[in-house]
């Protein structure tokens, strides 16, 4: 009996061991959420493919989506310390501060450069692969409103895991 406890021991002592060692050296992945946020789904439409020409003198708009869109509009609220976490969308987000003081941070950045929104100022999220988090490093809370397209019920949102660039 000692000798199999012996022998069950030793190999609980190996797994534990080479557990440790691959999660040291690999490390785990895990996507980040957001905190002091919340997010208010003002209005979600469903489109046909958009095809959008407009021209007044110099000003040009062009919008080409191939299938069905979801084109949300929606108000994130994040309260002083808070974030969105680290996160991608699947399509474009033209993203205007209604209040406060936005901090946005690219996860492909390998200095961490920050760059500060204020009330007023839009900024583009690209989509796709865009990894980012939106920081409100201000005193007082600060919102966006975003207007985001999609393809035909993909998610709107996905978490991220941290890229590693930051020190957040």
């Amino acid at each position: 009996m000692r000798t199999f406890l012996r022998r069950h021991s030793r190999l609980a002592t190996f797994i534990v061991a080479l557990v440790i060692v691959t999660v040291g050296t690999t490390g785990i992945a895990l996507a980040t959420t957001g905190t002091g946020i919340s997010t208010t789904q003002i209005v979600m439409g469903h489109f046909d493919s958009i095809r959008l020409k407009a021209e007044d003198g110099s000003f040009k708009v062009k919008l080409d989506t191939k299938g069905e869109s979801d084109v949300y509009v929606v108000s994130n609220v994040i309260q002083p310390g808070g974030n969105t976490g680290w996160h991608t969308h699947p399509g474009p987000s033209l993203i205007t501060v209604k209040s406060g003081t936005i901090t946005a941070y690219e996860g492909d950045d390998p200095t961490c450069t920050p760059t500060v929104y204020t009330a007023g100022m839009g900024f583009v999220d690209p989509g796709g692969d865009h990894v980012h988090i939106l920081r409100n490093e201000g005193t007082v809370p600060a919102e966006t409103i975003a207007v985001q397209i999609v393809a035909r019920g993909a998610p709107r949102r996905t978490d991220m895991p941290a890229p590693g660039n930051c020190p957040f």
